[in-house]
């Protein structure tokens, strides 16, 4: 009887722009969609490669077919092992923290409280990465 050696199963590669986090039930809400509510509701990527991506055209969205549950990235270049943090109410956009610049009352939430889906795609439309969760127990996913 010959013994083979046996390779280890390789690890999944990362995504080059990975959803890390998903805060989709922000303090104090449902509410009337206050600002500070709004931004308490957030997405986080991260760039998971030792070079900085140009996020121009990019996009962040949920499940929703809505073209205003969109965001897209302009001017704006994430480094390398760096995040972001896109927030979904209106305020100074940073280079670590951008704005959907969304207002409106309580439809202007992005994520559902319970049951969503993230999807990152790149300027041609290729999905790079998702998360989905389905709990009202906590107001956030490890989406890591």
């Amino acid at each position: 009887m010959a013994i083979v050696p046996v390779a280890p199963a390789q690890a999944a590669a990362l995504p080059v722009i990975q959803i890390t986090k998903i805060y989709y039930n922000s303090p104090g809400s449902p509410d009337n969609g206050a600002n500070v509510s709004l931004n308490g509701e957030w997405a986080q990527l991260k760039n998971t490669t030792r070079k900085a991506i140009n996020l121009r055209g990019w996009t962040l969205r949920d499940k929703t077919k809505a073209a205003d549950h969109v965001y897209m990235f302009g001017a704006f270049t994430l480094g390398a092992g760096k995040t972001v943090t896109v927030r979904t109410g209106k305020g100074k956009d940073t280079a670590t923290t951008r704005h959907w610049g969304r207002a409106g009352g309580t439809f202007a939430y992005i994520w559902n409280q319970t049951s969503d889906a993230g999807f990152v795609r790149d300027p041609l439309g290729k999905l790079v990465d998702s998360c989905s969760y389905n709990s009202s127990r906590v107001a956030w996913v490890d989406c890591r």
